[in-house]
């Protein structure tokens, strides 16, 4: 039986308020980006894949060559929205307590008594930026995993909340092997996105070099604060989704398993561990980001369309025939959205 595919009439959130945040959102989202291109040049996707990030309150992984603007992008998103920033150089020798702080021993000047006092690590910012997290072992990768998913860590048994909001972006270069640790599948799957940002096109390349060789001063509005990246997150939540919608993206998903019913050839062949769940609830919530930022009160069928790569690409886990004949994970999701078909509208 034919299903209605969700029309693109708006839907009215719950209150006027809801409206004016949405509103905010969306009239946000072009400024950010404004201030963002006085420094960054082009990357549109990137930029759009990290600002649903932050919208939606989750974490991404960005992944690309060195010299394209990774750290620089992240910290410039941080200097546009005026939050606390942080950035870590993963090494080999980075410990636990270099990331979360740690208690040391304080003496009171008064009088001579000494006491353990926590000493935050910079986890405690609002964005952290963990530059080549495969370059240090899994145990310290590992520190980031509380913060991640609670926000907060735990340190000597006792838990410190961080501030809200709280975001982590990780960065990787895939040029290098050697000296690095892969992500533990459990800890990849933490991260919303995984973006991947390429060599720009030669005209845009050509305006990076004629622009970061000369003197560069930039000042930069503050359109949208913590707090309302805060009251943002909230709002996305409530945006409707139809049921048709959270069955597609949940097919899409579903059907990148080895042992689902009716499993694709490609799927049997190419795969040897499907997305989690983890990976249907980051669509449904990217969606309403995307759409919000449209100015559309509800998630279309392509909005999931358009999330399946960065949100599918890490999580879709390949077998040995897979890595032997050259196919990749964004090859595998081009065929999950060919063999998942997009429920049609009734006649």
């Amino acid at each position: 039986m034919d299903i209605d595919i969700p029309t693109n009439e708006p839907v009215d959130l719950e209150s006027p308020d809801d409206i004016a945040v949405a509103d905010k959102l969306k009239n946000g989202r072009e400024q950010i980006l404004a201030e963002l291109h006085k420094l960054i040049i082009g990357q549109q996707e990137v930029i759009e894949q990290a600002l649903l990030t932050l919208f939606v309150g989750g974490n991404s992984i960005i992944v690309g060559v060195p010299g394209l603007a990774k750290t620089l992008l992240i910290q410039t998103m941080a200097q546009v929205l005026d939050l606390k920033f942080a950035r870590i150089q993963f090494t080999t020798d980075l410990m636990p307590s270099d990331i979360t702080g740690t208690d040391i021993i304080q003496e009171d000047a008064e009088t001579g008594n000494r006491k353990m006092v926590f000493a935050p690590g910079p986890v405690f910012t609002n964005v952290l930026l963990a530059d080549e997290i495969n370059r240090t072992p899994p145990k310290t990768q590992s520190a980031l995993l509380e913060a991640m998913q609670e926000h907060r860590v735990t340190v000597q048994g006792r838990t410190y909340q961080l501030d809200e909001p709280f975001f982590v972006f990780a960065t990787q270069n895939p040029i290098e092997l050697e000296g690095t640790y892969p992500l533990p599948e459990a800890q990849l799957d933490r991260f919303m996105f995984h973006i991947v940002i390429e060599h720009p096109p030669e005209h845009e390349e050509l305006d990076v070099v004629r622009t970061t060789t000369v003197v560069q001063r930039h000042d930069f509005q503050h359109a949208v604060t913590a707090a309302d990246l805060v009251a943002f997150q909230e709002l996305i939540r409530k945006v409707p989704v139809s049921e048709p919608v959270l069955k597609y993206a949940l097919n899409l998903v579903r059907t990148s398993r080895t042992k689902a019913p009716d499993v694709p050839d490609f799927v049997t062949k190419w795969v040897a561990y499907g997305a989690s769940v983890r990976a249907a609830q980051y669509l449904v919530l990217g969606g309403k980001a995307r759409a919000v930022t449209q100015g559309r009160y509800h998630v279309s069928f392509e909005d999931i369309r358009a999330l399946a790569h960065p949100v599918l690409r890490h999580r879709v886990l390949l077998n040995f025939h897979a890595e032997s004949e050259g196919i990749t994970a964004d090859q595998i999701v081009d065929q999950l959205l060919e063999a998942v078909p997009v429920p049609a509208s009734r006649m």
